[in-house]
């Protein structure tokens, strides 16, 4: 009889679902049935559809609300709080666990993880229970001492959450599509935007939902004259009118080829600090992370800088001379030998195997 893997994850944007999705196609060839979860399917009354509208609204009208609750929930020394969201994620999973028993639980967005690392203690989830951290600057929300393990993006968060949970924490490599490792557009976003030989495409990258300040981005790399914008507005068509009205550059909505995409372009200018860096990175695409959204997306997006794995910028000019170090081939080599280093460390799903056995 094969092994059972439950993949829990949120459509909290894309990231996570990406993520999960990999670690599904990864693991499926060993002979392991896999099922994902939604964990914001778990919560009854719809709450859980609510909640990830609350967060988008949050994010886009009121970025300074979901600061003041990240400040309060995610960052704060004390243990995580017994939430009433977490109680009510975790007995929807007991529910599913009951149904098909798994032999491993993965999760891969930080509700998921309280849920599971719940379950765990309580002793009404008999497998083991590993957390797949998605994010570069692990806050308290990611961590519960009920969790078997964890698998960070670096040795710095690997340490970190191993001391803050008493639990095993392993580095593993970025979880992408092979198709970033061997990108190559052959042109053809030149082609589309219509760049001049010698012009610099710079893909600015506004997330799935499209939030964030990226018109202005656009509009300020537009006018230097030095880079052609391409915005990725995601989901967000009424962006993608904003920037075309505006002229600030080129507008694209939701992408298949993301690969492609990034092969063609000069540099990734990012507001999340989440899945697509990780793409980005394993295309041998520079990042320049600027005006990122609040909470999360700032601390990544720090941690990211710290790491010398991306630039981060706190200004208009201070964007464009990051973007302008990015031509210098030497700098660039060395960049791109601190990214390698990602991709040096175990694949998560060698250690969802030694899980499973």
């Amino acid at each position: 009889m094969g092994k059972r893997l439950l993949i829990l994850t949120a459509a909290m944007g894309e990231g996570h679902d990406a993520v999960a999705g990999e670690l599904a196609r990864r693991v499926a060839p060993l002979g392991v049935e896999v099922r994902l979860v939604d964990v914001l399917d778990l919560v009854p009354l719809r709450l859980g559809h609510g909640l990830r509208s609350a967060y988008e609204g949050m994010l886009r009208w009121a970025p300074w609300l979901y600061e003041g609750i990240y400040q309060a929930f995610f960052v704060s020394p004390r243990p995580p709080p017994a939430s009433p969201l977490t109680a009510l994620i975790a007995r929807g999973l007991e529910r599913r666990i009951s149904e098909l028993p798994p032999d491993a639980v993965v999760s891969t967005f930080h509700l998921a993880a309280q849920a599971a690392g719940r379950t765990r203690s309580r002793g009404r989830l008999g497998a083991p229970s590993l957390v797949l951290v998605t994010d570069f600057a692990a806050h308290r929300m990611w961590l519960h001492p009920g969790n078997d393990r964890y698998l960070c993006p670096d040795e710095v968060s690997a340490c970190a959450v191993a001391e803050r949970t008493g639990r095993p924490a392993d580095r593993v490599a970025p979880v992408v599509r092979p198709g970033f490792l061997r990108a190559d557009d052959g042109g053809r976003l030149r082609v589309a935007t219509g760049a001049r030989p010698g012009d610099r495409i710079v893909l600015v990258s506004a997330g799935a939902w499209g939030v964030g300040r990226v018109t202005e981005t656009a509009r300020g790399l537009a006018a230097s004259g030095r880079y052609l914008p391409v915005v990725l507005c995601g989901r967000n068509r009424r962006l993608r009118a904003r920037i075309r009205e505006d002229g600030a550059g080129h507008a694209l909505g939701w992408v298949d080829d993301m690969p492609g995409l990034m092969a063609g372009a000069y540099a990734l200018v990012d507001n999340a600090a989440g899945q697509t860096c990780r793409e980005a990175f394993a295309c041998g695409l520079p990042v320049v992370s600027y005006r990122p959204i609040p909470g999360h997306g700032r601390d990544g997006a720090e941690a990211m800088a710290r790491a010398g794995l991306s630039a981060l910028a706190r200004s208009p000019d201070e964007l464009l001379e990051a973007l302008d170090r990015f031509a210098d081939e030497r700098a660039r080599a060395a960049w791109a030998r601190r990214v390698e280093t990602l991709f040096d460390a175990v694949g998560a799903e060698h250690v969802i195997r030694a899980a499973l056995r």
